[in-house]
């Protein structure tokens, strides 16, 4: 069988998430910190007042009951004097019992956020996606909205009686859309970050499919996985290629497919063909790892199916999903 290379998405028909209008929840915070401003104790008025209200955030992200501010917002000391009740006012204009400030990402190997909150007591929530609830504590873990269409397409997958590995499932991004919409019979979800694993498994709870996933804490590497899958989600970004042997060695001896997430740097080059370089050696790399990992146990067909733009998050660089499927040919003994 002929290594095919993939044939892109026609991205016309995603139909784009829908948001509330948020110039209109802007002008009502600007009418509250206006109200505040020319309360007789405050007396703020001139340059100081209109500098507090230019500087009002415009754009916010909305988890559930939940809204985070991005980490420029009120950074003033002034809105610290504020009390209780200016952010429960804030609150109620964006609908929303809880009012947070994202921070910076810790680098400690789990892609913590900093978030502190202005009004609200925690940070537990529930967002709800394509009718998959996801359960999760933000100032804990990260939840991305950016990939919000692979999830739409990896719930349009047909995985009946599939068994699926999620080797970075996170608080269930892929994991809970696999059980919940696809049909799989068993996830097996793996997850370093002890946080990312209470929130997965609160998921799996709320939805009702934990008879039907097992979850391994740590290491994938570690996790005995071996021969038994159908499909493999690679999610993890810069890259998952050090999953990569894993994986491999997870596929059942017929083969399955693999769904490898990636970051594809174009810049110099054009991007359908740095798309078309990145498929080749990717099945390249592939094929010579299921050849070192199964080893006298066949001879192995890899083709990329399908390969997915998901995001740019940053100049040329675009988070992609390559889709391959593997495929055993025995040796013939005779």
């Amino acid at each position: 069988m002929a290594d095919a290379v993939p044939v892109m998405a026609n991205r016309k028909d995603v139909k784009k998430k829908s948001y509330p209008k948020r110039f209109d929840a802007h002008q009502l915070m600007k009418n509250v910190v206006q109200s505040y401003l020319a309360n007789k104790c405050l007396r703020i008025t001139g340059e100081k007042a209109d500098e507090l209200i230019s500087n009002l955030p415009t754009k916010w992200q909305k988890h559930g009951d939940v809204v985070l501010f991005p980490d420029s917002s009120f950074a003033d000391p002034f809105w610290h004097e504020l009390p209780e009740t200016f952010w429960q006012e804030i609150a109620q204009v964006h609908k929303v019992s809880r009012l947070g400030v994202m921070g910076k990402t810790v680098s400690n190997g789990f892609r913590q956020p900093t978030v502190i909150l202005l009004y609200g007591k925690h940070g537990w929530t529930e967002h709800i996606d394509n009718h998959v609830r996801y359960s999760f504590d933000v100032t804990r873990t990260m939840f991305s909205s950016g990939n919000i269409t692979e999830k739409l397409r990896v719930s349009k997958f047909d995985c009946t009686d599939q068994v699926v590995v999620d080797l970075y499932a996170g608080i269930g991004y892929y994991t809970l859309p696999y059980l919940v919409h696809t049909k799989a019979r068993h996830v097996h979800a793996c997850e370093w970050n002890p946080d990312a694993v209470t929130a997965l498994r609160k998921g799996l709870a709320i939805n009702k499919v934990s008879d039907r996933c097992t979850v391994y804490e740590g290491d994938n590497s570690k996790a005995g996985l071996e021969n038994i899958a159908d499909r493999i989600n690679l999610g993890l970004l810069p890259t998952s290629r050090d999953g990569w042997s894993v994986a491999c060695i997870a596929l059942k001896p017929t083969g399955g497919f693999l769904h490898i997430h990636d970051s594809l740097n174009s810049k110099g080059q054009d991007r359908l063909l740095a798309e078309k370089n990145y498929t080749l050696q990717t099945i390249s790399e592939i094929k010579q790892i299921l050849a070192d990992v199964k080893p006298n146990q066949a001879e192995w067909d890899v083709t990329a199916l399908h390969l997915e733009r998901v995001k740019s998050y940053a100049p040329h660089i675009t988070h992609i999903v390559l889709d391959l499927h593997c495929v055993c040919n025995p040796l013939d003994n005779e």
